[in-house]
């Protein structure tokens, strides 16, 4: 806006995360109307000045921008179908997670019928929402993303455009969002393996933050290797890797610990040690990911 003003706002979908963008536009002084299939889901945030709208296409015809943050791409598809005239002229954007290909879906879609579209993430969890640091990512037309910038960075300092594919949002979300479960867990297994001892999770924390933070400082070499398929210059080879495998089987089995999550790791091991890489850093497992086993 050039007045001064903050444009109205829809947000579709109040879980946690959906509660938090529109708790997140309340507060920044956007009008802010509200819808979700269960309809007292709305009230703590009509409670802080939100509008509550009870049907689909009022929540739509109520704000020239549009924020969807339904559970994926199909719910998004299903929500909005008794709406669909009503975006014609709107920005449809949609924070939320599922297979580039549904969010090409979701944006012909939305064109087809008269809105403009961008594809969103959010790299944090809800209690984070609207901090300088947390990360937004978006895909789609440069001059929708720049539109409606100032009104974006209401829900992170840290608002990053993609490029024009609708789907890099998507995208980037399946490609960054891949570490989290392998971290978490490797982290509960290791707080099993403490645990089996009778040493508190807590106690490894600062540990496993240092270690965490080492990872981060090898993703560029990481990258750079991966980039240019020269697998020599990390020094961690796949066979270091793989010949630590049993020493894994044996702290399972001291500690009690289920540790057949390791299993498909195990394999990938198995063969790039058959294709020749035991010697090759070990980001030379991405060629045995790029190459999946017939």
């Amino acid at each position: 806006m050039t007045d001064g003003t903050r444009g109205p706002v829809t947000v579709l979908g109040l879980g946690s995360m959906g509660s938090a963008v529109a708790a997140a536009f309340v507060a920044a002084g956007h009008p802010t109307t509200v819808w979700n299939r269960t309809a007292g889901k709305a009230a703590p945030l009509v409670a802080r000045g939100a509008t509550h709208a009870a049907a689909i296409g009022d929540a739509v015809a109520a704000s020239p921008l549009v924020v969807s943050v339904l559970a994926g791409f199909e719910a998004t598809l299903d929500a909005l179908a008794p709406a669909g005239e009503a975006l014609a002229g709107r920005t449809l954007i949609t924070l939320t997670s599922g297979a580039p290909s549904e969010a090409r879906r979701v944006a012909a879609w939305a064109e087809a019928r008269g809105a403009r579209f961008l594809g969103g993430a959010i790299k944090n969890v809800p209690a984070a929402v609207g901090a300088a640091d947390t990360l937004l990512y978006y895909g789609g037309d440069r001059a929708v993303y720049d539109e409606h910038l100032p009104t974006l960075r209401v829900l992170g300092g840290e608002t990053v455009h993609l490029g024009d594919e609708p789907d890099l949002a998507a995208l980037y979300e399946a490609a960054v969002g891949a570490t989290l479960l392998p971290a978490l867990l490797g982290f509960f297994e290791g707080a099993a393996v403490l645990a089996s001892r009778g040493i508190e999770a807590r106690t490894m924390v600062p540990y496993s933050a240092k270690w965490l933070r080492m990872i981060e400082s090898l993703l560029p070499l990481l990258a750079e290797e991966i980039d240019t398929g020269d697998y020599t210059k990390l020094g961690s080879s796949v066979g270091l890797f793989h010949d630590a495998l049993a020493s894994d089987l044996a702290v399972g089995a001291e500690s009690g610990v289920d540790m057949s999550w390791h299993a498909p790791m195990a394999e990938l091991l198995r063969r790039a040690v058959a294709d020749g890489h035991r010697e090759h850093s070990v980001t030379a497992l991405i060629e045995v990911l790029r190459t999946p086993e017939a």
